[in-house]
């Protein structure tokens, strides 16, 4: 099957084109990218020199995708963005390419990245994220598969979030989000477990049953985070525990803190905050309720 390219896009000369790709009106498609198979390209949206496309990904109107980092440090040289297969990328979503020499910017695939969503330099996405409108990932930012941003949700460079982790609207992170957890508020408190998320993804009742447990090992047993990684490792017979572990063990700018944590500290600085101003679930919802 042959390409299809509207007369008014600009596509360089030495660009690579797989079979059955659709490139829309005033779209713009730069030296050196790469494309597979059954890309849809809409119109004036822009891939930028050094970005590299799998297969069947919609870029939808306005998205601009692999131009200049925003780093102040950055000079023009060569480096990358690389995008899956089977992404969603939609209007004015901008994802940037990597600011170091050589240095990409990484898209898993069948992600979802939301209008006006942004992916800054170096950021490394896995598969199924999704990015809900606004939602913004800084520099070096890692987000592991399934997880889901809400919108405007804010991190901050280098912060971490696990797998099928999801973060509520309005919220900032600046400390690593760890896997399974369902937290929110600014800055983000864990909440509980996503037990949608790890139904939806085939997790065995033993196996939500598990990381339900292993949830109030970290956050709500009293222990620091080095002897509660220690009880997680000796107590545990499970791999996603032992994800949630390693998660915790690696971590290079700390995990977040519980939400009780963080009211009681409010309370001691005299700031008065409720649970409801904070966003945060009351005690008899988090990470107890599972339907099976």
């Amino acid at each position: 099957m042959g390409n299809t390219v509207h007369r008014t896009a600009v596509v360089a000369d030495d660009v690579e084109l797989g079979d059955g790709n659709e490139i829309g009106p005033f779209a713009i498609i730069e030296s050196g990218c790469k494309l597979g198979s059954g890309n849809v390209v809409m119109a004036r949206a822009q891939l930028a020199t050094g970005t590299s496309l799998g297969d069947e990904n919609r870029i939808y109107p306005g998205a601009v995708v692999g131009h200049e980092p925003q780093d102040v440090s950055w000079e023009p040289w060569p480096s990358f963005t690389r995008i899956g297969s089977r992404n969603r990328i939609r209007e004015y979503v901008t994802i940037h390419r990597g600011t170091q020499e050589g240095s990409e910017t990484v898209i898993g695939d069948e992600c979802f990245l939301m209008a006006y969503s942004h992916v800054a330099h170096n950021v490394v996405v896995g598969d199924r994220v999704t990015l809900v409108n606004n939602a913004s990932l800084t520099g070096h930012c890692e987000v592991g598969d399934g997880a889901i941003l809400s919108g405007m949700v804010g991190l901050h460079q280098f912060t971490r979030v696990g797998r099928l982790a999801i973060v509520s609207a309005l919220s900032a992170a600046n400390r690593d989000i760890p896997p399974f957890v369902m937290c929110g508020g600014r800055p983000v408190v864990a909440q509980g477990v996503n037990l949608v998320g790890l139904r939806r993804n085939g997790f065995s009742p033993d196996a939500r049953a598990a990381v339900k447990r292993a949830f109030k090992v970290l956050f709500r047993s009293g222990l620091s985070v080095p002897e509660a990684i220690e009880a997680l490792e000796r107590d545990f017979d499970s791999p996603e525990v032992a994800e949630l572990a390693a998660f915790v063990r690696d971590s290079k700018r700390g995990v977040i803190a519980y939400g009780e944590d963080r009211i009681a500290h409010r309370k001691r600085s005299g700031i008065g905050a409720t649970a409801a101003i904070e966003g945060i679930a009351p005690e008899s919802d988090v990470a107890e309720s599972d339907e099976g």
